[in-house]
């Protein structure tokens, strides 16, 4: 049997799921499209992103846009998953806000996800007329629709950081001060993997982990016992040096 193919004019883009720890909540980096003078309305979230160009690859685009975004560099940055059901860039809203900012006819948009984790303390300078970048706490993607698929995109990247960590334990760090308390990183540890761990098992744990480090320092202008601070030094770590 033949089959009609139609012509899709196909893009490929690359969409980061930026993740921060306040010291109390997991938080995730959107952007936040505002299309006031637009007859469709748009006002909707989204994930950093964009088609990548016709001379750069997957990675150095996702190097990209978190530089655009951040301004920042040296940004603990992972490939994930690939994005692309047919259905994914259907929605007439998104496709049209899509191709009148790229100037582009798009048919299918397959996405390459990407996890980046920076320290929430450090400064974004993301600035745009009509977008907004904000941190929103990782749970209140229940209470409202992202733009395209882009909630299937950040589960996805929650539970590749949960299996990251299980495993690759120094991942924590990327999202903590350079200095921190043990409670901070028990936090940090229960959030991510939905768990509640015993305070003694936890730190005899940690404490075996290649790298971190126990300072003769601690935590000042708190209100109880300050408690002692650690850090995390690469270089003795199992993760890689950047």
């Amino acid at each position: 049997m033949n089959r009609v193919q139609s012509v899709l004019y196909p893009y490929v883009s690359v969409d980061c799921v930026v993740f921060g720890f306040d010291g109390e909540r997991l938080k995730v980096l959107l952007i936040e499209r505002n299309m006031n003078n637009s007859s469709e309305g748009l006002s909707d979230k989204k994930l950093p992103g964009s088609i990548i160009y016709e001379n750069e690859d997957l990675n150095t685009a996702a190097v990209r846009v978190l530089h655009e975004l951040t301004g920042l560099k040296n940004i603990y940055l992972s490939q994930f998953h690939s994005f692309g059901n047919p259905e994914r860039s259907n929605n007439p809203r998104d496709k049209q806000w899509l191709e009148r900012t790229t100037k582009l006819k798009i048919g299918r948009l397959v996405t390459v996800g990407y996890v980046a984790l920076i320290k929430i303390s450090r400064k974004i300078i993301f600035e745009s007329e009509s977008t907004t970048a904000r941190w929103y706490d990782i749970k209140s993607l229940n209470t409202f629709q992202l733009a395209f698929d882009h909630n299937k995109v950040a589960l996805e990247a929650l539970n590749y950081i949960r299996n990251k960590v299980k495993y690759e334990t120094y991942t924590l760090f990327e999202l903590l001060p350079q200095k921190f308390t043990m409670t901070q990183l028990r936090n940090l540890y229960d959030i991510i993997l939905e768990t509640k761990s015993d305070v003694r098992n936890f730190q005899k744990k940690m404490l075996q982990v290649e790298g971190l480090e126990q300072l003769d320092e601690f935590q000042k202008d708190v209100p109880y016992r300050a408690p002692r601070l650690y850090r995390y030094n690469k270089r003795k770590g199992a993760a890689p040096s950047k």
